[in-house]
């Protein structure tokens, strides 16, 4: 019987899932380097270490039934070390493994006989010479490990770009993607349990800035028949990977109708906040219900949705206009508990509940109420 979850980081992944976990009854212990992170201030207790500290981890897994991860920038041998100790770890060391690495991430996609986006392994400039050659530019170059929300990312239009951003990577291991020119983002939230029982959310339009989510409409403006196809996907993927968990498979769709996958996140997803207010069983609760063995809830979208993300702007830390943005009631605001809103930084979000159809002015409307919100000193 499970009564306490243990969860690797405290960020607003991690704040939300222990939101979700108390109306169950759960008991949720967070480890966190920050003190009173966003997870932290809202779960029963909080170990305030590093993600490698492997005295931290060994406590977490004593107190904890079962122990999860809100992001896969962790230390690997952490999680490792927890299942040789006996410790149950949902999703194991196995996934964070594949989907930790960009360059093994794409080679598991295409092993599914699911497409990608061209790309090769740079690891010398004689490997970044050949992968010009057969791949073309513009194209990106990114860190193999470690990068999110468009950090460790450098779009290059020539050879000598190239070499430059090589040079400042130093040893790094790197991988270069062919840049795609896609009609849309999108994204799909999938849970799994261990029984293999997978649902699938409605699939997602994203808007990103500076590499970074912005927007996020539901459903997608997109075909049925393409819709199916990236949940197609989404489940053969979760599937093949043995992810027990909710998860995200980030896609780009080209003019030509084409699907590529872009990323694999072992985690819920920035994209399924909307699940939180639009929805019977929130990505939180799923994820929940997975690593705890209790049956998935179908998804069911109550209503159509925008989601805008709030991010700092390095002008201050006090948030002004939310009595503005509340005046409207389709709109619900979450905000995650973070002291600094540093430039580009995810510091909350809203959803906008939509009566009718996602369309332009639905969307005007969602943007014009963001702008509502400043930040000053």
């Amino acid at each position: 019987m499970i009564h306490t979850i243990g969860v690797i980081g405290g960020g607003q992944l991690g704040r939300m899932f222990a939101l979700g976990a108390k109306p169950m009854g759960y008991d949720v212990i967070v480890l966190d380097p920050q003190e009173r992170s966003p997870g932290g201030q809202v779960a029963d207790d909080q170990i305030v270490a590093a993600y490698d500290d492997i005295a931290a981890i060994e406590e977490l897994g004593r107190r904890s039934d079962v122990v999860t991860y809100e992001f896969e920038n962790i230390a690997i041998d952490s999680v490792r070390h927890l299942e040789k100790l006996g410790y149950r770890v949902a999703p194991s060391s196995d996934v964070l493994r594949v989907t930790q690495n960009r360059l093994l991430e794409k080679r598991f996609v295409r092993d599914c006989a699911i497409p990608t986006t061209g790309f090769a392994s740079i690891n010398t400039e004689a490997d970044l010479e050949r992968a010009a050659e057969e791949l073309g530019f513009p194209g990106v170059l990114k860190t193999s490990e470690g990068g999110y929300d468009g950090k460790g990312q450098w779009r290059v239009y020539d050879l000598s770009e190239a070499r430059a951003v090589l040079a400042e990577a130093g040893a790094a291991p790197l991988i270069y993607e062919r840049l795609v020119m896609f009609e849309r983002e999108l994204s799909v939230i999938a849970t799994r349990d261990a029984k293999n029982e997978i649902v699938t959310y409605p699939v997602c339009e994203n808007e990103h800035r500076d590499g970074i989510l912005a927007m996020t409409i539901v459903p997608a403006r997109i075909p049925d028949e393409i819709a199916a196809r990236a949940q197609m996907m989404a489940a053969k993927l979760g599937d093949r990977l043995g992810i027990v968990g909710t998860y995200c498979v980030e896609f780009f769709l080209t003019a030509a109708s084409e699907l590529l996958v872009n990323e694999i996140a072992p985690r819920p997803h920035n994209s399924g906040h909307y699940t939180i207010d639009a929805t019977r069983c929130s990505q939180y609760e799923q994820h929940l219900r997975a690593i705890c063995a209790l049956p998935l809830s179908p998804p069911h979208l109550f209503s159509n949705a925008i989601m805008m993300n709030v991010l700092g702007t390095g002008t201050g830390d006090r948030l002004h206009g939310t009595s503005e943005l509340l005046a409207d009631p389709s709109i619900v605001l979450h905000l995650y508990g973070k002291k600094h809103a540093v430039k580009g930084r995810k510091m909350g979000h809203f959803t906008m509940l939509l009566d009718g159809p996602v369309d332009d002015t639905s969307i005007a409307r969602a943007k014009a109420a963001h702008a509502m919100l400043r930040w000053t000193k």
